[in-house]
């Protein structure tokens, strides 16, 4: 017994070191196979990461899997994926390893698929991407000398945790199954077997831009016969659920040279109302196990035809419900008196003849009941809509009766009563005369609130009228926060707008009595100051679904802390744009007028603006408006009225206000009537300390103009005139939105502003020209508003004046002495007699030399007779200018006597 066990121990040790070596010895064979078998079947490019062997997993069949197995299609999908699979895996009899590459054909037991994203595909052209087999040529291999193929006597498959997407160009088909998980048995290798199956997966399927399922769960149970040799499919036990509802089919499909052939029926096996809800997804309708429902529901078809190029099965599917209801049983609300008939029929079997009769679909809540009727013909093409709908809902019990997840509150009824008839081609070419409407909506005591808006909007009264061609909002009063709107208009594409995504396009009046913006912003805006350097990370967007015109009259609009009065003008709403044309207000005990955009369709918004100021009270506009205070931070100081023109571009904020450091633009300002106030200004108060012949309380600027130019956060002022008293100043420069200064300030200060010594000095030259004297004086501003740094320049003012003083002095002493020249001479030869002519000439020489001396001394006699008391009183002006400055000339040059031709100083 113990040499038995020895054996049988020693044997199943081999066995295993067999069945863990022997992938090692099989893995070049089983490349080579997979290769092979590639190469010799498909017509596309097919890469994979790896094939392996085991025994172990499928003991006592051998397991073949292709890791990371990619195919990619050829012309006309060129380098589109066909599939992608994680891994593919193939059992076999272990006997088939031993076959060469080319020998007979291989069978496979089972086949395994995980992640696998299939896509299926059919272009305009009719070209299938799947079709990828290479085609043999039968006339010189027989079949059953066929060799390189894979014999498919499958006893079990299965796909696993895989998505399939068909997309059909041609007939404008397109299906998403998620999820799917399938797995099958039968045997494909005889002419007649049978295949059972079982099939879980999401599937999203829509036809001509229609969607019959959103993401509904399918569970699919069928036992199908299999006819290989007639290619049809036979259902006999087939039970399907589509979200919650059961419903059985048969009937068999076949395929055909130019289509297949169909024929099933269906039905769901009850037939009461809960069988309804179960066909809502159940997102949507929650758990029905506890539902309270009467009345019935069923749901039956036939389909039965050919599908070809040309045709469809014809359709005969009903759906019937009597007097049936509903009550959630943690609801306070029943939906009873529901009838429903509807029909999905095509009894031509082409495709445009399709069409869905709705007859009857009527509920009620409470005591408020609601009906509808509609027709839906040419389903494939240009589908044809005729519908009524009359009846009362009030929107706060719909949350009541039914599970609806509602995020925001919302209340209000609706009564309407519209008949509507149109084509989808006329709303989406906007042919209105093909829009047939009828009948009035009205909504009253509608509230709606949500996490974007700031307070719930309460519309008090709408109410819209509908007629052949105009839907007239004849009535809309509404309030929000504290604003509110009073509405009237016109909507061209209402139902565009409801029906396929169109702009809502209109022309509105609207007016209000007091309108604040940040009613309408979306709270928790930006805490980042006015000149903001940096794009906010958010922002508000002008909604892209308008397109209309809007006539604004408002008695109060309220925006930031600035209050505006009868606001009136026309705004544009379109493109994700406002565009703004001569909007004009009373703000600031002036005129505001706006023209411009404001555009939200990039991440940044961005605006262009032109303002118009009239009358402006300058203290209050340049304390409120931010931008006033960046572009001009000294008008503070001023009082009075002011006009400017002002063109400004740059980006705007998360709360609309514009990021400072991107402004760029120009203005032209005017100023009138205006007093200054140098305390209210640190900038003025320091040049009133460093400039003590100018008071800034007393500065006329009176009729002042100057224009600036502001871009990447500086303020460019072109050089401007302005006067205190006799004093003329002009001044130029920048200073950046930083608070920041670059200007220079020119002061023309007459000299008598220079000091008392300044003052004796002109006083002495006793000329009307010196009181013409002034000087340049030059300030240059720097440092910061809050902070200025002030250097004047005197020395050039100084040289300047010294320089004016000596030329008025010495003209005049030029003058003067000219004229003394002349009487002493003309005295002295008026005098002599002409009998002693030489000895007079030679005597009277003496004292015109003397006389010359003193005039260009500067005294005003004979220096013989001048005490000293006298020459003290009338010292040489010129000489007290040299003295003043600085400038003392030698005793010896006071003395010399010099010619006018000479005399330098």
């Amino acid at each position: 017994m113990k040499k038995i066990l020895k054996i049988t121990g020693i044997t199943l040790l081999i066995i295993v070191l067999l069945l863990v070596a022997a992938p090692f010895v099989f893995q070049s064979q089983i490349k080579d196979m997979a290769r092979n078998f590639i190469n010799n079947s498909v017509n596309a490019k097919v890469e994979f990461a790896d094939v392996s062997l085991s025994f172990l997993s499928s003991f006592p069949q051998a397991n073949v899997t292709v890791d990371d197995l990619v195919i990619t299609n050829f012309a006309p999908f060129e380098g589109e994926t066909l599939a992608s699979i994680k891994s593919l895996s193939f059992d076999m009899s272990v006997k088939e390893l031993f076959k060469k590459a080319d020998d007979a054909p291989i069978k496979i037991n089972a086949i395994q698929l995980n992640e696998t994203l299939l896509t299926l595909k059919t272009n305009t052209y009719g070209d299938v991407n799947w079709d990828i087999a290479k085609v043999t040529d039968a006339t010189v291999t027989k079949p059953e000398d066929s060799k390189n193929n894979f014999t498919l006597d499958i006893e079990s498959y299965g796909i696993k945790n895989s998505a399939l997407t068909y997309l059909d160009e041609q007939a404008n088909i397109k299906m998403y199954i998620t999820e799917l998980n399938h797995s099958g048995k039968g045997r494909f290798s005889e002419t007649l077997s049978e295949l059972v199956t079982h099939t879980e997966a999401n599937v999203t399927f829509s036809m001509d831009s229609t969607e019959y399922l959103s993401n509904n769960r399918v569970k699919l149970e069928a036992l199908i016969d299999l006819d290989l040799e007639h290619s049809k499919y036979t259902f006999k036990e087939n039970k399907a659920l589509i979200n919650n509802l059961p419903i059985e089919f048969q009937g068999h499909i076949q395929l055909l040279e130019n289509g297949q052939d169909i024929d099933i029926t269906f039905q769901n096996p009850g037939s009461t109302f809960k069988d309804f809800l179960a066909v809502i997804p159940e997102t949507y309708s929650k758990n029905i196990s506890n539902v309270q429902t009467t009345g019935n529901f069923k749901i039956n078809g036939k389909i039965k035809g050919q599908v070809t190029e040309t045709t469809i099965p014809t359709l005969d599917i009903k759906i019937l419900s009597n007097n049936a209801s509903f009550k959630y049983p943690d609801l306070p609300k029943r939906v009873d008196n529901i009838s429903i008939d509807a029909s999905i029929l095509n009894t031509t079997g082409t495709i445009d003849d399709t069409y869905v009769d709705i007859k009857t679909l009527n509920f009620r809540i409470d005591k408020d009941v609601f009906k509808a009727s509609a027709s839906l013909k040419n389903l494939t093409k240009n589908m044809l809509v005729n519908a009524q709908l009359d009846g009362i809902l009030n929107l706060a019990n719909i949350s009541q009766a039914y599970p609806i997840a509602l995020k925001n509150e919302l209340k209000g009824i609706i009564k309407a009563n519209v008949n509507t008839s149109f084509d989808m081609n006329a709303i989406e070419t906007n042919a209105y005369e093909r829009i047939k409407n009828t009948g009035r909506v009205e909504l009253s005591d509608f509230v709606f609130a949500s996490a974007d808006i700031v307070n719930p909007i309460e519309i008090y009264r709408a109410e819209i009228n509908f007629k052949p061609g105009t839907i007239t909002l004849d009535n809309f009063k509404a309030k929000t926060g504290q604003s509110d709107l009073d509405a009237t208009g016109t909507i061209n594409n209402l139902l565009g707008f409801v029906l396929s995504d169109k702009k809502l396009k209109g022309n509105f009046n609207v007016t209000s009595n007091r309108f604040v913006v940040s009613d309408f912003m979306i709270e928790g805006g930006t805490n980042q100051p006015v000149n903001q350097s940096t794009e906010p990370a958010t922002s508000l967007k002008i909604p892209a679904f308008l397109d209309c015109n809007i006539t604004v009259n408002a008695k109060t609009v309220i925006y930031d802390n600035i209050k505006l009065t009868n606001v009136k003008g026309a705004l544009a709403l379109q493109d994700e744009q406002a565009l703004l044309n001569e909007v004009s207000s009373d703000v600031f005990k002036g005129n505001l007028t706006m023209s411009g955009s404001i555009d939200t369709r990039n991440k940044t918004p961005k605006f262009n603006m032109d303002l118009g100021m009239k009358n402006f009270d300058i203290a209050e506009s340049f304390n409120g408006l931010d931008m006033l205070k960046n572009i001009a931070p000294v008008a503070n100081a001023l009082q009075g009225k002011l006009n400017s023109a002002i063109t400004l571009s740059g980006d705007l904020g998360n709360d609309f206000t514009p990021i400072m450091s991107t402004i760029s633009g120009g203005a032209l300002a005017e100023l009138l009537t205006t007093k200054v106030e140098p305390k209210n200004a640190k900038l003025l108060s320091a040049l009133n300390g460093a400039l003590s012949f100018i008071d800034f309380d007393n500065l006329d600027l009176k009729d002042l103009q100057t224009s600036l130019k502001f871009e990447n956060g500086q303020v460019h002022i072109s050089p401007f005139n302005l006067s205190y008293k006799d004093i003329g100043i002009t001044v130029d420069g920048s200073h950046g939105f930083d608070k920041t200064m670059n200007y220079n300030a020119v002061f023309n200060v007459p000299a008598k502003y220079l000091g008392s010594d300044v003052n004796r000095l002109i006083g002495k030259i006793n000329d009307n020209e010196v009181n013409k004297i002034s000087i340049p004086i030059t300030a240059s501003i720097n440092g910061t508003f809050t902070n200025p740094k002030i250097n004047t320049d005197l020395t050039s003012g100084v040289k300047n004046l010294t320089q004016q003083l000596i030329e008025i002095e010495k003209q005049k002493l030029i003058s003067s002495g000219k004229d003394k020249i002349k009487d002493i001479i003309g005295n002295a030869i008026g005098g002599n007699s002409a009998s002693t002519k030489d000895s007079t000439t030679t005597k009277n020489n003496a004292p015109i030399k003397e006389a010359i001396k003193d005039i260009l001394s500067g005294n005003s006699g004979s220096g013989q007779n001048n005490t000293k008391d006298s020459t003290e009183s009338t010292k040489n002006p010129v000489k007290d200018i040299l003295n003043l400055f600085g400038k003392n000339r030698k005793k010896k040059q006071e003395s010399e006597q010099i010619t006018v031709k000479d005399t330098v100083y």
